[in-house]
């Protein structure tokens, strides 16, 4: 049974990556990618990584692809000047497919992936917690390689916001600094007027004569 589940899963990974490059619809490729995750949950599952399984179905099929899925319904994507260089590119393209499926074939064929290398999980306890293993292993044994990714996270991030910041001319913007500074008597001034009487007649309607 675990290995007709794993077939299948497998096989609606593969079909639906192919079906995110294939589709002529950008709506339809996100739809196909949200098949491809949930079948990749899946996977996880059947190696016993609930943890991960379902950070994957909520962080990407939850959220992510929600937000690609309303940034390309916005966008209203045309697919025409996207394939204007699929033929000139097809050749390039084949050849790069083709090199991979034979270094993926030499590599499968190898022996080193077959399942008395990596044969199925053993059955952990009721009370086994995927969270707190992963949190373990994260903390003690790769934490170096962690906190290396956050760091390059936090460069990527900083890189992408000084690419795209544009300082224009006679745009008008806060300073957080000078409103941090700010007093109330050097805003606000109260200002006391003697009432008076009016002064001149009024005509037969009321209202005082211009």
């Amino acid at each position: 049974m675990h290995a007709i589940f794993f077939y299948m899963f497998a096989v609606i990974v593969v079909l639906s990556a192919i079906g995110v490059i294939t589709a002529s619809n950008a709506v339809h490729s996100v739809m196909w990618l949200v098949a491809c995750f949930i079948a990749t949950s899946g996977l996880w599952l059947l190696m016993q990584a609930e943890f991960l399984a379902i950070v994957l179905v909520l962080v990407y099929v939850g959220a992510v692809m929600v937000l690609f899925l309303f940034v390309v319904m916005m966008l209203n994507v045309k697919n025409a000047p996207l394939r204007e260089g699929f033929t000139r590119y097809l050749p390039i393209g084949g050849v790069i497919v083709l090199t991979l499926g034979i270094e993926f074939a030499l590599i499968f064929l190898d022996g080193r992936f077959d399942l008395n290398h990596y044969p199925v999980p053993e059955a952990y306890p009721a009370d086994y917690s995927n969270t707190r293993e992963l949190g373990r292993i994260l903390f003690t044994e790769y934490v170096l390689p962690f906190e290396l990714a956050a760091v390059l996270l936090l460069v990527a991030i900083v890189a992408a916001i000084a690419l795209t910041l544009r300082r224009r001319e006679g745009t008008r913007h806060q300073d957080p600094v000078q409103q941090v500074k700010v007093r109330a008597k050097d805003r606000v001034r109260l200002v006391k007027m003697p009432v008076e009487s009016p002064k001149e007649p009024l005509n037969k309607s009321g209202r005082r004569r211009l």
